[in-house]
């Protein structure tokens, strides 16, 4: 991996990038880049992120500069620009179901054709969908998702680019640096090799492509 600037970092998010942003209500988001995104008006990107948070937080800030013409999440409860630029016809809006969502990420990074799930079947979620019978049950077959760049928050990381969380922090990130052409990292320090144990680390530095520290640590 390579330490680069936020600016840096940015250049590789051109508009109309499909974009996997970690977090759950903004908690393991890498809000630096993000903010480097809005700074830039970097525009017209879909984005695949757990949810849209809120309007001055994590991926939310993204909608509100209308930076996005898709996201594609599991909810949009707690963003009220969100909804209303849904209602609007501004924004695509794909909702998915929470566990589906993971697992088409995973199916991507793992390089998977899709999964089956029963979870939608007989709502509106099976439409336009192939349902698939095995033993008498209905399953829904859903596509994996994959995406041009993986934006990431950990907590540290080494020179090799291991990556430890804090906590619930992990959330999406994980599965989205297995999911993704580039994975670019917010970090909040960088150890030496050696300082992080095998047991902690999460996401192995051999996913990991860029590296930023996030701004006033040092």
């Amino acid at each position: 991996m390579k330490v680069i600037s936020f600016d840096e970092a940015v250049e590789f998010v051109k508009p109309g990038s499909t974009v996997m942003i970690g977090g759950f209500l903004g908690v393991g988001t890498p809000e630096g880049i993000i903010d480097k995104i809005v700074e830039k008006g970097i525009g017209n990107l879909t984005i695949i992120a757990n949810d849209t948070a809120f309007e001055d937080r994590g991926v939310g800030k993204l909608v509100k500069n209308k930076l996005c013409k898709k996201v594609i999440v599991s909810h949009i409860g707690t963003n009220p620009e969100t909804q209303r630029q849904m209602i609007a016809g501004e924004l695509e809006v794909e909702l998915v179901p929470q566990g589906t969502l993971a697992e088409r990420i995973r199916a991507g990074g793992a390089g998977l054709g899709g999964i089956l799930t029963p979870t939608g079947v007989g709502t509106v979620v099976e439409n336009g969908k192939q349902v698939i019978e095995i033993e008498g049950k209905k399953y829904l077959l859903e596509l994996p998702l994959k995406a041009d760049i993986a934006l990431i928050k950990a907590k540290k990381c080494d020179y090799y680019g291991n990556l430890v969380y804090n906590f619930t922090a992990e959330n999406f990130n994980p599965l989205m640096a297995m999911a993704a052409e580039i994975v670019i990292v917010e970090v909040e320090e960088i150890v030496p090799v050696g300082a992080l144990a095998p047991n902690e680390i999460r996401t192995p530095g051999v996913l990991v492509d860029y590296v930023v520290v996030s701004q006033g640590v040092k």
